[in-house]
């Protein structure tokens, strides 16, 4: 099969048969799917195993590490590095599971590195002034209230939207919202009187406590693809070029967080975080010392 074959029934993977799959593969298969938590996880693990498959037509248990570096050089040629990690990812994850489970006596996705992709978190933090801008200019109230609720709880876009009235409890010094996140989790952040008192002011009198704090004018709840247009054009008004996206505004607070004296662990807590070493990248995005103002060189 040529590369231009492969990739073309890598991208209809989701509708072939695991061609050179074994009885016994697709029953691990079927185990290995049925272990990830999410529909949408599994939607996307069997799709890149039978794409793996379809590239491979071979019995897992012969699979080589140099079939998988074959299979990486394939992706690399037509997918961005994003999708080749995903992709990857999942058939490391395979491999994984049939050694743990003892079905394969090696796992040779262990060996197996994964594209690495170029930070852009630097370039994808504003500051302080651009998000003040923003949200000035602003002139719809529900979407003033949205760029403020998703720079101020710094949470993820499906989060903030996800929000009911019942997840809003006062404070002394204003209130809290509880973000529902990924895997389940829970975290509570505070939320400052004078946003506290907006929000509770645009509550209609007829909404339930089950009624999302963002909706649309149907009365639904505001989906991702409105708040991305929101954010976008709130960036637009005030000037600020880039593809700008609600998560932006997560980087942002995390980033100006940490520049106004919070810890890093305080962070980690608020952007909910598993592993702190992903919110001290917030650090090296926007140094505030650096060895270059050093130099003699102006």
């Amino acid at each position: 099969m040529s590369q231009n074959e492969t990739l073309a029934v890598i991208d209809k993977s989701s509708q072939l048969q695991t061609v050179g799959a074994s009885a016994d593969d697709l029953q691990m298969l079927g185990l290995w799917v049925r272990s990830k938590e999410s529909a949408k996880t599994r939607a996307e693990y069997e799709r890149d195993a039978r794409g793996f498959f379809a590239y491979v037509r071979k019995p897992l248990a012969t699979v080589t590490l140099g079939d998988l570096q074959g299979y990486a050089d394939v992706l690399a040629e037509s997918y961005a590095t994003g999708s080749q990690q995903r992709m990857l990812a999942s058939v490391k994850s395979l491999f994984t599971f049939g050694h743990k489970l003892g079905y394969l006596a090696f796992d040779p996705g262990k060996a197996l590195k994964l594209p690495k992709q170029k930070d852009t978190l630097a370039a994808r933090i504003l500051s302080e002034q651009d998000v003040m801008g923003m949200i000035a200019l602003e002139p719809a109230a529900r979407n003033k209230l949205l760029i403020r609720a998703l720079y101020v709880s710094a949470g993820r876009v499906s989060e903030v939207l996800g929000l009911t009235w019942a997840d809003l409890q006062p404070r002394e010094d204003g209130g809290q919202v509880t973000l529902y996140g990924k895997g389940g989790k829970t975290r509570a952040v505070l939320i400052p009187a004078k946003l506290w008192n907006d929000l509770l002011a645009s509550r209609k009198e007829t909404e339930s406590d089950d009624a999302p704090v963002f909706c649309s004018r149907l009365k639904r709840v505001l989906s991702k693809v409105q708040a991305w247009r929101v954010v976008k054009a709130a960036a637009l008004r005030a000037g600020i070029k880039g593809n700008v996206s609600p998560h932006w505004m997560r980087h942002s607070h995390a980033s100006h967080a940490l520049e106004r004296g919070a810890t890093v662990a305080l962070v980690q807590q608020t952007l909910g975080h598993s592993n702190i070493a992903t919110t001290g990248k917030y650090l090296h995005a926007r140094p505030s010392e650096s060895s270059s103002k050093h130099l003699a060189i102006n």
